[in-house]
């Protein structure tokens, strides 16, 4: 499998976060506490809001960046009838247990990255943006920055994200992740990629979801 962090200008920090789902693969397996959710609810609840951004009954096609073991093809296969697919991820390991539990799937690609490399209808990231690990807030945010820059450049019709919420109780804030200003995150997004940007801060998580619409 080839490695394409090595050349990416974020690879010490995707490193060190590959290494931290790896671990949590390692001891959880394939399930929502594997790639660092609570619950299978929590993670169903998720991708209820990522899939807001879809607004067609046609075939279209969708790029799952942090894709994980690959949990949110099993919820677009309930609701859709045709869609292609690729997942994306950082870790190996997590590359890995998509490829062998998916590779007898249609229209189904999985690739090790950090970002996508082909343009879909669709862009959606889900909890990438949480385990900053020892990074600062100003790093981090170059690297958040600079992902969302690779979402809306590989999307045609839209993309998806969520991130913990800064409006989080203190007391359950852990140092290692990162807790993102709804607000700040909201104007960057509907000044520099679409008039049409919805923020969902409603669904009873320390969360938030943000829906990119593009132009036609």
């Amino acid at each position: 499998m080839q490695n394409k962090l090595l050349t990416d200008p974020f690879r010490e920090i995707l490193s060190d976060v590959a290494d931290y789902y790896s671990s949590k693969l390692s001891e959880h397996g394939e399930s929502a506490r594997g790639v660092d959710w609570n619950s299978e609810e929590s993670q169903t609840l998720r991708f209820e809001q990522l899939c807001k951004i879809i607004n067609t009954s046609t075939p279209f096609s969708i790029n799952d960046l942090g894709c994980g073991y690959g949990a949110f093809y099993d919820f677009l296969a309930q609701q859709y009838k045709s869609f292609s697919y690729s997942g994306i991820d950082v870790s190996e390991d997590m590359i890995r247990a998509a490829e062998r539990r998916y590779h007898n799937r249609n229209q189904v690609c999985f690739v090790r990255s950090s970002k996508p490399e082909q343009v879909a209808d669709y862009n959606v990231a889900s909890g990438i943006f949480n385990v900053r690990l020892t990074q600062s807030d100003d790093e981090w945010w170059s690297y958040f920055e600079a992902t969302l820059e690779a979402l809306d450049r590989t999307s045609r019709i839209g993309f998806a994200f969520n991130c913990l919420t800064s409006y989080s109780d203190a007391h359950k804030m852990r140092d290692y992740l990162y807790y993102a200003n709804p607000c700040v995150v909201f104007d960057h997004c509907k000044r520099r990629y679409s008039r049409n940007v919805a923020l969902l801060h409603d669904y009873g998580l320390y969360e938030f979801t943000i829906l990119v619409r593009k132009q036609a």
